[in-house]
């Protein structure tokens, strides 16, 4: 566990320093996580419990967290951790004030063994260093700089943790009281080489188990592969032959035959050969279709006692809800007292509930029972009659496809009664019962394809009328369509000849300028207003004058009319720049005589 793997850590750390105030350092090792040890490695707590610390709200360190890369819990800051003095052979070690912040620290590093130690007296040696540090556990390397730091490895991770615990500590040598022999530690996670490789190694490591493992569980939970298949031979041949007439052997000589033929094995000389067994795999399928009778049979009796023993249950709910019913009358439900005629009336409607769903249930199977028997026993209702030539011709068809596989069925099922006939003459005389019943079986089968064949040929009778009745009916409708067009072609021609003999006169109106009456009428009354104005009139007074007359007479239609008319009327331009004005006068007695 990791609780025992930090006190093993802990037994090899050299605990020969002597200790002038031992609870101080008890306290100490405490807020380390760690049961704290006499100077004969006897534990100074023998109640202690690394699980729980001795100080409240610090928790305990954990020697796999560095290992898996995860920084330890921060320490509550609503809880501070009371440091104690550290008694040194060669010097003191002072805590800090416990109402300033901890020390910052930056990011841990994967892997990190190596610490940063800043502060560190000008008179400090590595021997001091080493003093200090290898209390948190096995040092393996300091390097010490000139400017009072230096750089100390581990053996482990969780050394590491150890070590931050005295940043912020003040330090000093002896009882001098020298600049020099005095500092502040401030401890801090360093980035190195050597760390970042053995922990890449140890990932790589944890990885390659992980594949390994994955790997063997793959291997645990693949099915095994199926044996060869033996290459074919005739004495393998003769092997597979008999096995495929064997029914506990069947399948595993029925594959065989399987990938001989998928192989190519067939040929001229082994053709007799696989043909036999492919004989022999026929044979089977009479097999397959008893079994599966026999377990329909299995079925059906099974549905039948649960179907009994459903509606023996639904009896015993009806007398149990007619015993609810009979206590909610008068005559017994006024003794009973209010919880007691709650409890009943709670009962009675989940007895009720159950009761209608078994009853469902129930009915559901018969109504599964009758439809059952009604495709079996009832025939297909008459399809209604397609007018649509085109559906009639598919369905005679498919009648047509139908009535070829039911031939070639009924031709199988002969050849296979002359089989049995041959097969039995060769058998021996136990085996006659069962061949009898598998002929009277198969006469059977082929009994109801007889009349299923004879079924479909009338129906492709019937169909084959219907089609050719379609066919006359689609000749008389063309017949029909057919006198039609010409009779319309005639009455349209008769019409055509008694319009040109009756309008002859509007045949003229139409090639003249003026079109209808009343546009002659127009052109008179416009000819009047125009004479009355002999400098001529702009196109909106004249129709201002002739709206007068017709509200519905518009400013284009006089126009083009006027346009139309250019021996009768003429149209000028008068004015001049922004008076410029197009007028119409009358000009017909000029006209007149130019026509």
């Amino acid at each position: 566990s990791a609780d025992g793997g930090r006190n093993l850590s802990l037994d090899s750390i050299p605990m020969g320093l002597p200790m002038s105030d031992p609870t101080a350092w008890a306290t100490a090792m405490n807020n380390l996580g760690m049961a704290p040890m006499g100077m004969t490695g006897q534990p100074l707590l023998p109640d202690f419990d690394p699980a729980l610390g001795m100080m409240t709200g610090i928790p305990p360190i954990n020697p796999m967290m560095p290992g898996l890369g995860i920084v330890p819990p921060p320490i509550p800051p609503d809880m501070p951790a009371v440091k104690e003095i550290i008694h040194c052979k060669s010097c003191t070690l002072f805590p800090p004030n416990p109402h300033l912040p901890p020390p910052a620290t930056r990011e841990r590093p994967p892997g990190c063994k190596t610490v940063f130690v800043g502060g560190l007296p000008e008179n400090a040696t590595e021997q001091i260093i080493m003093e200090v540090f290898e209390q948190c556990g096995e040092v393996i390397a300091i390097r010490k700089s000139k400017k009072n730091f230096c750089h100390i490895r581990f053996a482990e991770e969780f050394m590491v943790d150890k070590a931050l615990y005295l940043s912020g500590y003040r330090i000093r040598l002896g009882s001098s009281t020298d600049k020099k022999d005095t500092g502040r530690l401030h401890v801090d996670f360093a980035q190195a080489r050597d760390d970042l490789y053995e922990w890449e190694c140890k990932q790589r490591m944890l990885a390659r188990e992980e594949r390994h493992r994955r790997r063997l569980e793959e291997e645990r939970f693949r099915p095994p592969s199926p044996p060869p298949v033996v290459h074919y031979s005739d004495h393998e041949c003769s092997i597979v032959a008999e096995k495929l007439k064997d029914d506990t052997k069947f399948s595993e000589a029925i594959q065989t035959l399987l990938t001989w033929i998928e192989r190519g094995e067939v040929n001229r000389r082994t053709a007799n050969n696989f043909y036999s067994m492919i004989q022999s795999a026929n044979s089977h399928i009479r097999r397959l279709m008893n079994e599966k009778a026999a377990h329909e049979k299995e079925m059906e009796e099974a549905k039948e006692k649960f179907k009994l023993a459903l509606s023996g249950i639904l009896v015993q709910f009806e007398q149990i809800v007619a015993v609810y019913h009979s206590a909610s009358k008068q005559k017994a439900w006024d003794h009973f007292t209010k919880a007691q005629r709650k409890n009943i009336s709670v009962w009675c409607k989940q007895a009720e509930e159950i009761r209608n769903i078994h009853n469902d249930e129930l009915m559901g199977i018969r109504r599964e029972e009758e439809m059952e028997m009604s495709d079996e026993e009832i025939e297909d209702p008459p399809e209604m009659k397609e007018t649509e030539e085109s559906a009639l011709v598919s369905q005679v068809e498919a009648l047509k496809e139908e009535n070829d596989s039911l031939r070639w069925q009924l031709d199988a099922y002969r050849n296979e009664v002359e089989l049995l006939k041959q097969e039995q003459g060769k058998a021996s005389r136990d085996e006659d019962t069962t061949k009898e019943q598998q002929m009277k079986l198969l006469q059977q089968a082929l009994q109801g394809m007889q009349k299923h064949l004879l079924k479909v040929q009338d129906e492709y009778k019937k169909r084959e009328a219907e089609l050719e009745k379609v066919k006359e009916e689609k000749l008389k409708v063309e017949t029909l369509l057919a006198n039609l067009k010409e009779q319309e072609s005639s009455t349209s021609r008769v019409c055509a000849c008694s319009q040109e003999k009756e309008c002859p006169a509007e045949k003229t109106l139409s090639n003249s300028p003026v079109k209808s009456e009343r546009e002659v009428l127009l052109v008179g009354i416009i000819s009047t207003f125009l004479h009355v104005h002999p400098f001529g009139a702009s196109i909106e007074y004249i129709c201002s004058y002739l709206q007068r007359l017709d509200s519905k007479i518009c400013t284009a239609e006089v126009e083009v009319l006027m346009t139309r008319l250019q021996n009768t009327f003429r149209q000028e331009l008068s004015g001049v720049g922004a008076s410029l004005e197009k007028r119409w006068k009358f000009c017909g007695f000029d006209g007149l005589k130019m026509t």
